[in-house]
């Protein structure tokens, strides 16, 4: 991708696809700028994308079993911290594999250990830091939750490699990113059951929807260098895959919903497969506005699926009080 939109006087250190005029840039303390870059917290999309699955579990588990309370609540809480938290150190890590990389590719070069903010044993330290405080608020859960939480290290510490040896590296990132649906419901219900399964299913199909959209912007440097993704694999067919990607993600989340409501109500079952079915609606408007050659509309529909993921927790919840 070339430079995102950006405010007119570019603050120094800047990553080149933050948001314009976040919140790291204008506020923080300037020494631990470098390091919120590390995490990504100018660049809040990607926490929404890991917290959103954990909400859709945790609110499916709570459908099933009839409980959330406090409980519920603090799963919640915990989550979006665990999200923030997790995401900067998976983040941190992509960077330190990826530094070579990184500096050849006009999109990533500004990041902080490319463009020299950065040492690699302080970001090493950063990740190990972030991951500590995750592990702490991890283990205020159910230990079903413990272990999965656990368990999620693997797929983290596999996708920054993914792209070296598969033309399917979103897969890799599907698998961590929707590990939270599996571990919200195990938090919550204490154990895994089908509908969680299928409902990390329908996660990993978003997931190759959306950033294969975000895979468009580095075509051009990925082939260059070398570097495998679903968009170069795709091509010309990209938008066929990701119409399937968009099918395969509203069915799926449709029976994960089927699965979780046997038991309610006929109107808390219909409010909840509204879910899966206004999002599918969000995501065939992003193929209507899907142009590869336009890197900054690429990155508005990447970021727009915080939108699309937001509406399975707002008919969850309504349903949930029916």
């Amino acid at each position: 991708m070339k430079a995102a939109e950006r405010m007119p006087e570019a603050e120094e250190g800047s990553v080149a696809d933050a948001v314009a005029g976040n919140w790291v840039d204008r506020l923080a303390p300037r020494p631990t700028r470098p390091y919120l870059r590390l995490s990504r917290a100018d660049r809040p999309i990607g926490t929404w994308l890991l917290l959103l699955p954990c909400w859709w579990g945790l609110l499916l588990a709570a459908l099933s079993t009839g409980r959330f309370g406090l409980e519920g609540a603090w799963i919640a809480i915990g989550c979006a911290l665990g999200a923030f938290l997790m995401r900067g150190a998976g983040c941190t890590w992509n960077d330190v594999t990826d530094r070579h990389i990184d500096g050849s590719v006009a999109r990533t070069r500004s990041r902080p250990i490319p463009s020299g903010q950065v040492r690699v044993v302080q970001a090493l330290f950063w990740m190990a830091t972030q991951s500590l405080i995750s592990l702490i608020i991890l283990l205020t859960f159910d230990w079903a939750a413990i272990w999965l939480g656990v368990a999620s290290l693997i797929p983290v510490a596999i996708y920054p490699f993914a792209k070296r040896f598969t033309w399917w590296p979103q897969v890799f990132l599907g698998l961590a990113f929707n590990w939270g649906a599996l571990l919200a419901w195990a938090a919550l219900a204490g154990s895994l059951s089908w509908a969680p399964l299928v409902l990390y299913l329908s996660g990993i199909t978003w997931t190759l929807f959306y950033d294969t959209i975000y895979a468009h912007q580095d075509a051009e440097d990925d082939a260059l260098i070398g570097v495998k993704s679903t968009a170069r694999l795709f091509g010309d067919r990209s938008k066929v895959w990701l119409r399937g990607f968009l099918v395969a993600t509203v069915l799926l989340m449709g029976l994960a919903v089927l699965l979780a409501t046997r038991d309610r109500s006929v109107l808390s079952l219909v409010v909840a497969l509204g879910g899966p079915w206004a999002m599918g609606w969000h995501m065939a408007w992003q193929l209507t506005r899907f142009d590869p050659s336009d890197n900054a509309g690429l990155l508005r529909l990447f970021r727009s699926n915080r939108d699309a993921g937001l509406l399975p927790v707002l008919f969850s919840a309504v349903a949930l009080a029916l």
